[in-house]
């Protein structure tokens, strides 16, 4: 039984609900929603103790730069998560999200800096001289030995990727798809999402690495790719000549992987920026912001 798309806020919220209660045990906490079943990284058993959002505000002295809030991103950068490879501009996902965190700690426009720090470089070990970095980390608990992480600010979703004039290109929904021959690499939630979400009449097809499945699909050996969304998005839009990206999928179906700011380890600003992500959820800002740059300018139309 396929159920009908939830929001960003409230899929989020019900796994952080969970883990609340889980996180004295340090076990890791399942999803079970009858549709689909994912597993919530080891990491969301070890979220930061509540801290207040102003206890970090200018003239506190816990960020890099004393009343300034320093920002880390790889570059170059691109759409949906940040516009015209400028992150300070608040547009594009990423961009939206990172002002709206520092407005929720109190800093104003001209208290925020920007910075380039290559992606693995802000996932080392040892000190940072930015506060923050947002450049779709993946909370992984295995890199919370050496940074971390805020709550997540987005749940990964899985994106249907087609050749421009192919039929499968003007899919509107997940039963538009169950004709065609869908692909993705084996082993990866994108592969089991095909089975759990799209229900195809044909066995999905499964490939070694994603580099095949993208060779497959240039190739018309599929008719559709699946993928994550910031896959997808790299994909058509640098690496496979004439995809477009059908769709996304609802979500949290299949769902695993959250993006989450990264900071020192043991940082004093760690709760405070992790209780403005929260407090995003809860006014709906997140879930805003997803549909105006994801969904819509981004043009992942949900395939419900």
């Amino acid at each position: 039984m396929h159920r009908g798309p939830k929001t960003a806020a409230a899929a989020i919220s019900a796994a952080l609900t969970l883990l609340a209660g889980s996180c004295s045990t340090d076990t890791t906490a399942q999803v079970d929603s009858q549709a689909e079943a994912s597993t919530i990284p080891e990491a969301f058993t070890k979220l930061p103790s509540t801290r207040a959002v102003g206890d970090c505000a200018p003239g506190s002295g816990v960020t890099a730069q004393n009343g300034v809030v320093t920002i880390a991103t790889d570059s170059p950068s691109y759409r949906p998560w940040f516009v015209d490879g400028d992150p300070s501009n608040g547009k594009g996902y990423e961009g939206a999200v990172a002002r709206e965190v520092v407005e929720k700690l109190g800093y104003g426009p001209d208290q925020v800096h920007f910075e380039t720090v290559d992606f693995n470089d802000a996932l080392a070990a040892g000190e940072k001289d930015f506060d923050f970095a947002i450049d779709q980390f993946t909370i992984v608990d295995t890199r919370r030995e050496t940074v971390d992480f805020s709550s997540p600010y987005y749940a990964v979703t899985q994106s249907v990727l087609a050749l421009k004039n192919s039929p499968a290109a003007r899919a509107k929904s997940l039963a538009d798809l169950a004709p065609f021959r869908l692909g993705a690499q084996v082993g990866s939630t994108s592969f089991d999402a095909i089975a759990q979400t799209v229900q195809p009449r044909q066995a999905p097809v499964s490939f070694a690495t994603t580099d095949d499945a993208k060779a497959a699909l240039a190739a018309g050996d599929i008719d559709a790719l699946v993928v994550d969304i910031p896959t997808g998005f790299q994909i058509t839009a640098n690496e496979v000549k004439d995809s477009v990206l059908v769709g996304q999928f609802p979500r949290p179906n299949a769902v695993t992987e959250f993006f989450g700011l990264v900071l020192e380890k043991n940082s004093p600003l760690t709760a405070c920026v992790s209780a403005a992500v929260d407090s995003l959820y809860a006014d709906g800002t997140l879930d805003a912001l997803a549909a105006e740059w994801i969904t819509d300018t981004g043009g992942a139309h949900v395939l419900d």
